[in-house]
């Protein structure tokens, strides 16, 4: 027998859940993941259930870490390891390629990802332990690659705060890439270790359209506020790369050239792109938020996604996998090419510097007399 919960919660895991329950999320279904043995689809039994369906709720749980630095071989990367300080992110982002990892936690990779997070407030002290090791050698740790450290969570855990401080006692380089505004609280730090080559930021501008970046990305300052960020970071000298990330081909674009032109003129130094990727349970989601928010141009956009990745909606093949492949993928690297150009962002921020790297003392630590 059915409790009205397990109903609600099942009618909650249906694709088809009403706009007004999801208000301000990106993904419009929770479908199971693709590791669930049983599949569950909601029905109709002829009971009004109606007054039990409540707006989705952001929730968080709180994971204790044994390690927090993940390692990677991707020839793609410029970085061989990186910090996630959360797990889902609360942006939403409805073309976000981390989704599809909420399916190992059991969880979904759609309404499930933006909602149940987890936070790992202890990833400053398993950090410190790390770094501590002998055989750690020193190497610039990325954050931000697979889900956002300045969500809007980080404003009560502070996870990220605590992180930076541990990398700066250290004077450990670090690559971040976000859309979030809470960075400008942690200028204090990032500037001073951007005067010693030790820290440098990505900001994702995906488009200056203030309506679609509010579909596309619901929860995501708005376009100018990031703007603002890129210029109040390159104030306090902190290098800073306008990331045009990702291109959708028929929807944004026809922006390229006014993304990165606008990054240049909030102070960014460099400029890098790339194009929309969706794997996995990406591109189901993807598909159902175009039906929902452009229909018109839902085919068009689909057709040049496929036409990028030789027929498919994503191949992870590396060296292609974040560009695509063909004639129109060629174009858009043009056009970038020139956007760069002509805003004056032709170079690459500059390599960070490992060399500063030192243990700080520990409170009882014998210090040396020279």
């Amino acid at each position: 027998m059915f409790s009205f919960r397990s109903i609600r919660l099942a009618m909650e895991r249906d694709p088809r859940i009403a706009a007004e329950l999801r208000k301000g999320r990106g993904a419009a279904s929770n479908p199971d993941n693709r590791f669930d043995r049983l599949a569950r689809h909601a029905v109709d039994d002829g009971w009004n259930m109606a007054e039990e369906m409540t707006p989705v709720r952001t929730e968080v749980t709180i994971e204790t870490p044994r390690t927090v630095i993940t390692r990677n071989a991707s020839p793609d990367l410029s970085f061989d390891r990186s910090i996630n300080p959360y797990r889902g992110c609360e942006h939403g982002c409805i073309y976000c390629y981390a989704r599809p990892s909420h399916a190992y936690l059991g969880l979904s990779p759609g309404l499930d990802f933006e909602t149940k997070l987890i936070a790992r407030p202890d990833a400053p002290k398993v950090l410190e332990a790390e770094l501590r090791k002998p055989r750690y050698r020193c190497a610039p740790i990325a954050i931000g690659t697979n889900t956002d450290p300045y969500q809007p969570i980080e404003k009560d855990h502070r996870i990220m705060r605590g992180i930076l401080e541990v990398l700066q006692a250290f004077r450990h380089p670090v690559g971040i890439i976000t859309k979030g505004t809470l960075i400008e609280r942690d200028i204090d730090i990032l500037s001073e270790m951007a005067g010693q080559g030790l820290a440098a930021v990505g900001i994702s501008v995906t488009t200056l359209d203030p309506d679609l970046a509010r579909r596309l990305e619901p929860r995501v300052p708005s376009p100018a506020r990031r703007l603002a960020v890129i210029e109040r970071l390159a104030r306090a000298g902190i290098p800073v790369r306008l990331m045009a990330s990702p291109i959708i081909p028929g929807l944004t674009d026809h922006e390229i050239e006014k993304i990165v032109q606008a990054g240049a003129d909030a102070g960014a130094i460099a400029a890098s792109m790339i194009t929309l990727r969706l794997p996995i349970e990406v591109a189901g989601l993807f598909r159902d938020w175009l039906a929902e928010h452009c229909p018109d141009r839902a085919a068009r956009v689909m057709a040049r996604v496929t036409e990028m990745h030789g027929g498919k909606e994503y191949q992870s093949d590396f060296g292609t996998r974040m560009s695509g492949t063909g004639i129109y993928a060629d174009l858009l690297k043009q056009r970038f090419r020139r956007a760069r150009r002509a805003a004056g962002l032709t170079k690459d921020l500059a390599k960070l510097n490992t060399d500063a790297f030192r243990l700080p003392p520990r409170v009882g630590d014998q210090m040396t007399l020279l």
